[in-house]
């Protein structure tokens, strides 16, 4: 007999904070809400300035960097991503953490349509920063208080810079993801050397002189979801320099900002990290559960577990290195989790799967909460840095609620969001100006921003936003994806 899937509760069920508090109390997951949404002329605590290094951000809204999949094949800018930027530009928030992921080198993308910094170079670069801030300009007025990021990144295991498939470079071998991905660790030749690794740190150096000339306020240096910096973070069974302790294993990362600051002196440097991680997750069946890991125990392969059981976060190394990054220097820390490769429901929670992945293990607001909680207690822990939080999209109609209580209280200097401004990238304003919200455009969840290029389409909220709507054959394809799913 077929299992029956658990149903959770839609949270446009809940008709007031109280009755969302209520069943958040049934989770064991007290995630904070306001009573009600203020403007800034009410005193929303979103509205408050806050200093990020040598500059200003004027509230506590931050858009996240997202991939649309859409540059072109050589790495440079198209209309629909110029589009994706005007409207982070427009959506109010007053620091707009890198507009997506930017791989240093060709090979280390993540899909053969990503924006790529040595093609760019300073003039592609310089048109993103243009259309962000003469965006924001037109439609608030000023960008004296605004900050922008350029993300850098290498995708390392989940590289896959053409349409042949994979070609992952690797930190070291994993005992788990290698089988997922059909990696044969006696081949080798997928492991970078300590000096692969020296030139990669060169190319992140002039992809960030690039983003200083080109007069970006800050760069990401991006350790998290998986890709090849973060998965530095957890190399305990790579030798050399760059592997086996936490002073080894962190080398990357610090030398990374060390060698960043040296050559951009006008330049932030922020870092977006996963918090933790657990072990990869996969569909069986009907259903998703953890890939087998007893034989791997201790779990020496995460970064934020307990090697016990690694199920478990364990936050003594993230904050360890979170008071690292702080002492050298870093502006700023976005705050993730996990992978979206491997656990989609840790790092997104949403009501409805993308195609790759697997129905929601638990009630989603559970994944919230992880989150909240996880970065509550590293901003408890590393004073005087300031922190992102992410994770709050799947609180749709009580995202303010959440964001404005959280801030309020001190958890999180600023809140995040990343497919909410897809489908409705003028929420920070509106939650400013106290516009009531647009509840037709709040996102829902349901995932098609990653189903689409699962297979092989642009990102986009296909559901709500007309621009995607009318977008064919991609439209008519995701509907389909979505029926045989």
């Amino acid at each position: 007999m077929a299992s029956q899937q658990p149903s959770y509760p839609r949270i446009a069920r809940f008709r007031a904070p109280a009755d969302l508090r209520a069943h958040l109390a049934t989770l064991g997951g007290p995630i904070p809400l306001d009573e009600a949404v203020l403007s800034a002329a009410e005193g929303s605590p979103l509205a408050a300035p806050i200093a990020i290094g040598d500059r200003q951000a004027g509230n506590r809204w931050c858009i996240h960097p997202m991939e649309g999949w859409d540059a072109t094949t050589d790495g440079l800018p198209t209309d629909p991503l110029l589009r994706r930027w005007r409207r982070f530009g427009e959506s109010g928030a007053k620091l707009i953490w890198g507009g997506e992921a930017v791989a240093v080198v060709p090979e280390g993308r993540a899909n053969p349509n990503q924006l790529c910094a040595p093609d760019c170079g300073r003039d592609g670069l310089a048109t993103l920063l243009a259309t962000v801030r003469g965006a924001h300009r037109e439609r608030h007025g000023s960008t004296d208080d605004l900050v922008v990021a350029l993300q850098l990144t290498h995708s390392g295991r989940f590289s896959k810079p053409t349409t042949t498939g994979w070609q992952p470079l690797l930190a070291y071998h994993h005992p788990l993801l290698d089988g997922r991905q059909g990696i044969d660790p006696a081949a080798g030749s997928s492991m970078l050397t300590d000096d692969d690794v020296e030139r990669l740190i060169d190319r992140f150096v002039a992809a960030a002189r690039d983003a200083e000339a080109a007069g970006f306020d800050m760069v990401d240096l991006k350790a998290c979801h998986g890709y090849l910096v973060h998965e530095f973070l957890s190399a305990r069974r790579r030798p050399g320099r760059f592997g086996g302790d936490f002073s080894g294993r962190t080398r990357l990362l610090a030398t990374l900002v060390e060698r960043v600051r040296a050559a951009c002196p006008s330049l932030l440097v922020g870092v977006r990290l996963s918090l933790f991680d657990t072990v990869p997750w996969h569909k069986v069946g009907d259903h998703g559960e953890p890939w087998p890991y007893k034989d791997s125990l201790p779990y020496d392969c995460g970064f934020g577990v307990d090697e016990r059981d690694p199920t478990r976060i364990d936050l003594a190394e993230p904050i360890r290195l979170l008071t690292m990054l702080r002492d050298l220097g870093v502006a700023a820390v976005n705050l993730s989790a996990g992978s979206p490769y491997t656990v989609p429901h840790v790092i997104r929670p949403a009501a409805f799967p993308p195609s790759d992945g697997y129905p929601p293990p638990e009630d989603p607001l559970v994944g919230v909460w992880r989150q909240i909680d996880a970065a509550r207690q590293a901003k408890a822990a590393v004073p005087g840095l300031v922190m992102v939080g992410s994770g709050y999209a799947y609180l749709q109609d009580y995202v303010v609620h959440a964001a404005q209580a959280t801030v309020r209280q001190g958890w999180i200097d600023m809140v995040g969001l990343g497919r909410m401004v897809l489908s409705y990238p003028e929420l920070p304003a509106d939650s400013l100006t106290g516009k009531p919200p647009t509840r037709t455009a709040i996102c829902r969840t349901f995932s098609d921003c990653t189903t689409a290029p699962r297979n092989g389409f642009r990102s986009g909220c296909y559901p709500l936003d007309d621009y995607y709507k009318s977008m064919e054959p991609e439209a008519s394809e995701m509907k389909a994806i979505k029926q045989r799913a």
